[in-house]
C-alpha cells in the first residue's frame, strides 16, 4: 500500500525523518519496502535526487528534488493566443517576484480560457523557472531534462507550467496542475506539497491497517503522539432519510451490517486538486467528486464505500421509494460490472439489489445500471459488512479483484459502516455541493461480539521474557485504543489480570489464551521486538510426545535411500486425471470402477481428481527420466485417497510405498571384469533385485512374518506380468504386489520395449503398524565363525524359502546365518528336480566352535531336510 507522509500527519504529528519513519514501521510488522521522495531531497547517502538506490536496509528510495529557487507556485492572470500556433498558448503569469513573466505553454486544458481577457480568479499553477531539473513529460517512463531557454515558433521560452509527469506526480501529463485557490503564490512548490511515499507491506495479520488512520495509529502508539480522529460529523440540512430509502438483509451471516445515507443537488466535476494528488500517491485514479469521496474514505479509515444514482434508483421502482436488499442470487441471475462485463452469478455470490433486480456485487464491484455519471445529481452512499470468506470466493470465482474486495476479504468491522458513509457523505456535500438528508439509513442484524480478555501482567513476562510495569502495558495496549481496567495495586509479577476491551474496528483479537497471545502481540510489537533481551526459557516444557508413524515411515525412507538399498525418493502430484491413471493398467484389463475425490475448481484439465495409486505417477517419472539415464532406481512414499460412501464423508487415506527398478544392476565402472565384458553388474536388474531391496526394508523395519507367494490364477494383478510376479504377504494378510511391469503398460508409457521394468506396490499403513517394537539383538562376536556350503536336491516345487527356514530351524541358535549362493538344474541331478547350495555360518557367543560340533550340527539339519522334504545332500565343504 502507497502511503503519503502528508496524509499521516492529518491525524499524528510526526518529527522523525522519512527514513526513520520506514524504520519504526517495519520493527513493528509494517515493511516499509520503499521511500518515493515527491519535491523533496532523499536524506544524506542517495546516490542521486533522480536514480533509485537502494540503502544498507535493502529499501529503496527514488525521487527528484524540486529546486527551492526555481520551482515555485504561481498564478496565470489572463492566457493569449499564441501568434503563429494555434495549439500553443502565451501565458500572462505571476510567479510572487514581483515580475510578470509571459509563459509559453501547449496544455489543453487551459484553451478554453485563450482571448478572454484577465481572468477574474487566477488560476494557480506549479510554475517552473529556468535551469529547473524535470522529468520530460514527452517521454516515456522518468527521464530527467534541464529547462533551458529556446525560441519556440519565434517566441522565446525560458521556464513552463509542470504537469503531474515533469514532477514526478504521477503519469499524467495531458494537462497542467490546477491547484487549489489557496495555494499561496511564490511559495516553494517542494513546501507547499512536497512529500514523501511509503510503500507499506500490509501482511494479513495486520489487514485492519490498509489505511491511512491505521497506519497513523501505529505510529502514535510507537512514538507516543495522540492520535487525532478523523471528523465524522455531518452537516445535513435536508428532509429525514427515513421515508427516501429502504433497506432488506436476507443473509446476515453474508451480510451483518447495511448502512446508506442520501445527498440531493450534487453538482459532478472534479475533485479538489488536493484530494486528485492524494489519491494518485496512493495509487488510485481520480474520477469525479463523488466517485473520489468513495475511494478517499476508503484509503483513509478503511471503509470501502459504493455511490448509487439515486434517481436511477427510483425510476426502477416506479417512482417509489427504493428498497435495497441484500441477498443470493437467484437461479440464471446475470449483473454487468462496472468494467461492462455482464457476469454469471453463481449461487454464492452476495448481491445489492433492488426489487427489480441485482445492483452490484456486493464488497466487490458496483453495477454499469446505477453508477454515478455526469448526469447524476443525487447520491445513495453505501457503507456495508461482509463476511470475508464469502468475498474471497466472489473475487475467486470472478476473476474480479479491487481495492475494495482487498480490504473486505481479509475483514472490516460492522463498526466501521457508521463512520465510513458518515465521512463519505460529508466530502461529498464539501466537494459537490448538495443537501445532506438527515439520519441514516442502517440495519445491523448480527452485531458483533464485544471481545474482552483478561490478561495477567505475569503471562506478558512468561511469554516476552522481560518484566513490564503493569502501567507500561496498559500505556501501550491505550495507545493501539484498547480500554484497560487494571487492577489499582497491581505489580508487574501479578497473577491478577488486567481486563482489556477490544476495540471495535479491529476482528482479529480472539478470546481466552488466544486473545491473550493475540494481545502479548500487539505489547512486543510496540515495545519494539529488538528490545526484549535473550534469556533462557524458564517456563514448564510440555509433554514430549513421540510420532510413531512418522518416525516409522522416515525410518523405511532412509532404509532405501541411504542404508544399503540406495533408491532416490521421487514426489509426484497426488492430483491426476482418470485417463492418465488408466495407463498403468493393459488396453483390455477391467477399468478402476472406484469413485474419485474430485476437485471442484481445478487448475487445470489434468489435474482434476485425487490419485487411486501412486504407481502411476512414479511410472510417469520413469518414463521421462528414461530419456535421459539409463538406470534408475526410484522410490515413493505417498496417500492414495478412496473416496468416502457419501459426499460428506472423507475419503480415505492410505500410505501407499512404491518402488520402481530398470536398467543395468551397477552402473558402468572402470572396475570391469575383464576388457569389454563390464560383469555381472551390467546384467540389467531383475525380479530378485527387486524382492532384495523389499527384503532390505523388511529387515531394517524390521518385520517379522513377512512371506511371499506366486498369486493363484485369478488372483493376478494386470498391471504385472504372469509368472513374474508375487504377492507380498504379511502373517497371511495381502500387504501389496511386486514383480515386472506388464509389457503393453509399458507401452502405454511408451517405456523402451526391451527394458525390463520392476516394481513394487506395498501398503506400508499395514506394513508399518506390524512393525516389532522390541526384537532381538546380537552383541558382535568375539569368536570367530565356521562356514560351509551346504547342496541338497529337492523336488522342483519345493520354495527356496521353505529349504532356508528348515536349516534356520534345525541349527537352532549357533547358526548365525543361511544365504542361498546358487541353483542349477541338470541330468545329474534328474528330471523335476533342483539343486540349492546355501552357505551356512556357525558361531557361538561364548566359544569358538569344534569341528565336532559342527559335523553335529550337520547332521541334525540334514536329517530334518531329508525327513520334511525328502531331500538329499548333494554335495558339503
Amino acid at each position: 500500500m502507497r502511503v503519503p507522509l502528508s496524509w499521516l500527519r492529518d491525524f499524528v504529528d510526526i518529527s522523525l525523518s522519512p527514513e526513520e519513519v520506514a524504520d519504526r514501521l517495519t520493527f513493528a510488522g509494517l515493511e516499509v519496502e520503499d521511500l518515493e521522495y515527491i519535491g523533496l531531497a532523499p536524506r544524506a547517502g542517495s546516490i542521486s535526487g533522480l536514480s533509485p538506490h537502494v540503502r544498507g536496509n535493502g529499501r529503496r528510495a527514488k525521487g527528484l528534488a524540486w529546486d527551492p529557487a526555481k520551482i515555485v507556485v504561481a498564478q496565470i492572470l489572463e492566457v493569449l493566443p499564441h501568434p503563429n500556433a494555434d495549439r500553443l498558448t502565451l501565458l500572462r503569469l505571476d510567479d510572487g517576484s514581483g515580475q510578470e513573466q509571459i509563459v509559453l505553454t501547449g496544455a489543453p486544458n487551459l484553451f478554453q480560457y485563450k482571448g478572454a481577457g484577465p481572468l477574474p480568479t487566477p488560476i494557480k499553477v506549479a510554475y517552473a523557472r529556468e535551469g529547473s531539473v524535470l522529468y520530460d513529460g514527452h517521454k516515456h517512463g522518468q527521464e530527467p531534462m534541464t529547462l533551458k531557454r529556446a525560441k519556440i515558433r519565434g517566441v522565446e521560452s525560458y521556464s513552463m507550467v509542470c504537469s503531474e509527469k515533469e514532477l514526478g506526480i504521477s503519469d499524467e501529463h495531458e494537462g497542467i496542475i490546477v491547484l487549489d485557490s489557496d495555494a499561496p503564490v511564490g511559495q516553494p512548490l517542494a513546501d507547499y506539497m512536497g512529500d514523501v511515499v511509503l510503500t507499506v507491506k500490509i501482511n494479513p495479520n495486520v489487514a485492519r491497517n490498509a489505511n491511512m488512520l491505521g497506519i497513523a495509529r501505529e505510529l502514535s502508539a510507537l512514538t507516543g503522539r495522540p492520535l487525532r480522529a478523523p471528523d465524522y460529523a455531518v452537516q445535513a440540512a435536508g428532509p429525514a432519510i427515513d421515508g427516501l430509502i429502504g433497506i432488506e438483509i436476507e443473509t446476515p451471516g453474508l451480510n451483518p451490517r447495511f448502512t446508506a445515507a442520501l445527498i440531493q443537488g450534487v453538482t459532478i466535476g472534479p475533485s479538489p486538486y488536493r484530494v486528485q494528488r492524494r489519491l494518485r500517491l496512493a495509487g488510485l485514479r481520480p474520477i469525479n467528486n463523488v466517485v473520489d469521496a468513495t475511494n478517499y474514505v476508503m484509503l483513509e479509515i478503511g471503509q470501502p464505500l459504493h455511490a448509487f444514482d439515486y434517481d436511477v434508483l427510483v425510476a426502477r421502482a416506479g417512482g417509489q421509494r427504493p428498497t435495497l436488499i441484500t441477498r443470493l442470487p437467484r437461479p440464471g441471475e446475470t449483473l454487468t460490472t462496472l468494467d461492462g462485463v455482464k457476469r454469471q452469478l453463481d449461487e454464492d455470490t452476495i448481491l445489492v439489489c433492488d426489487r427489480q433486480g441485482a445492483l452490484s456485487l456486493g464488497g466487490v464491484m458496483g453495477g454499469a445500471e446505477s453508477e454515478v455519471s455526469e448526469r447524476t445529481r443525487s447520491v445513495l452512499l453505501e457503507g456495508a459488512a461482509w463476511e470475508f470468506i464469502n468475498i474471497r470466493k466472489t473475487v475467486k470465482k470472478q476473476s474480479l479483484p479491487s481495492e475494495a474486495a482487498y480490504r473486505f476479504s481479509r475483514g472490516v468491522h460492522p463498526a466501521m459502516t457508521e463512520r465510513g458513509v458518515r465521512r463519505g457523505i460529508e466530502c461529498m456535500r464539501q466537494w459537490a455541493g448538495g443537501q445532506v438528508a438527515q439520519g441514516l439509513a442502517d440495519d445491523y442484524p448480527l452485531p458483533a461480539p464485544r471481545v474482552v480478555v483478561a490478561l495477567p501482567p505475569a503471562e506478558v513476562e512468561r511469554l516476552l521474557g522481560v518484566r513490564l510495569p503493569v502501567a507500561e502495558i496498559v500505556r501501550i495496549l491505550e495507545a493501539l485504543e484498547f480500554r484497560c481496567e487494571a487492577p489499582p495495586d497491581a505489580g508487574a509479577a501479578d497473577q491478577r489480570p488486567i481486563m482489556v476491551h477490544a476495540p471495535d474496528h479491529r476482528l482479529d483479537i480472539g478470546a481466552g489464551v488466544v486473545g491473550q497471545a493475540d494481545l502479548i502481540e500487539e505489547i512486543a510489537r510496540i515495545y519494539g521486538y529488538e528490545r526484549l533481551p535473550e534469556t533462557q526459557l524458564a517456563d514448564q516444557l510440555p509433554p514430549q510426545r513421540g510420532n510413531p508413524a512418522l518416525e516409522l515411515e522416515e525410518r523405511a525412507r532412509d532404509l532405501l535411500a541411504a542404508c544399503g538399498a540406495g533408491l532416490q525418493e521421487v514426489i509426484t502430484y497426488a492430483l491426476t486425471a482418470p485417463q492418465r491413471e488408466r495407463r498403468v493398467l493393459p488396453p483390455a484389463a477391467p477399468p478402476d470402477d472406484q469413485p474419485y475425490v474430485t476437485l471442484t475448481n481445478p487448475i487445470v484439465s489434468d489435474r482434476v481428481v485425487l490419485r487411486h495409486t501412486v504407481l502411476a505417477g512414479v511410472l510417469d517419472v520413469v518414463a521421462h527420466n528414461l530419456r535421459h539415464h539409463d538406470r534408475l532406481a526410484l522410490f515413493e512414499i505417498g496417500p492414495v485417497y478412496l473416496a468416502g460412501e457419501s459426499d460428506e464423508q472423507l475419503p480415505a487415506e492410505r500410505r501407499r510405498l512404491v518402488i520402481v527398478l530398470t536398467g543395468p544392476r551397477e552402473p558402468p565402472s572402470w572396475q570391469a571384469a575383464n576388457g569389454n565384458d563390464l560383469g555381472a553388474g551390467s546384467r540389467p536388474m531383475d525380479f530378485f533385485d527387486l524382492k532384495g531391496v523389499v527384503e532390505t526394508l523388511v529387515a531394517g523395519l524390521p518385520l517379522s512374518g513377512v512371506s511371499y507367494a506366486a498369486p493363484e490364477p485369478l488372483e493376478q494383478h494386470p498391471s504385472y506380468t504372469p509368472g513374474r510376479t508375487a504377492r507380498v504377504l504379511l502373517n497371511g494378510q495381502h500387504a501389496g504386489w511386486m514383480g515386472e511391469v506388464h509389457p503393453l503398460v509399458r507401452e502405454q508409457y511408451d517405456l523402451p520395449a526391451g527394458a525390463s521394468v520392476l516394481a513394487a506396490d506395498l501398503d506400508l499403513d499395514l506394513l508399518l503398524s506390524r512393525v516389532d517394537e522390541r526384537y532381538p539383538v546380537r552383541p558382535v562376536p568375539e569368536y570367530p565363525p565356521v562356514k560351509e556350503d551346504l547342496a541338497v536336491i529337492v523336488d522342483e516345487a519345493v520354495p527356496a524359502a521353505r529349504v532356508r527356514d528348515l536349516i534356520a530351524a534345525a541349527g537352532g541358535a549357533l547358526l548365525a546365518a543361511v544365504a542361498l549362493f546358487d541353483l542349477y538344474h541338470g541330468e545329474q541331478i534328474g528330471a523335476g528336480k533342483k539343486s540349492l547350495a546355501y552357505r551356512l555360518t556357525y558361531q557361538a557367543p561364548d566359544r569358538t566352535l569344534t569341528d565336532a560340533e559342527v559335523a553335529k550340527l550337520r547332521a541334525r539339519i540334514a536329517k530334518r531336510l531329508q525327513g520334511d522334504l525328502g531331500a538329499a545332500l548333494r554335495q558339503q565343504a
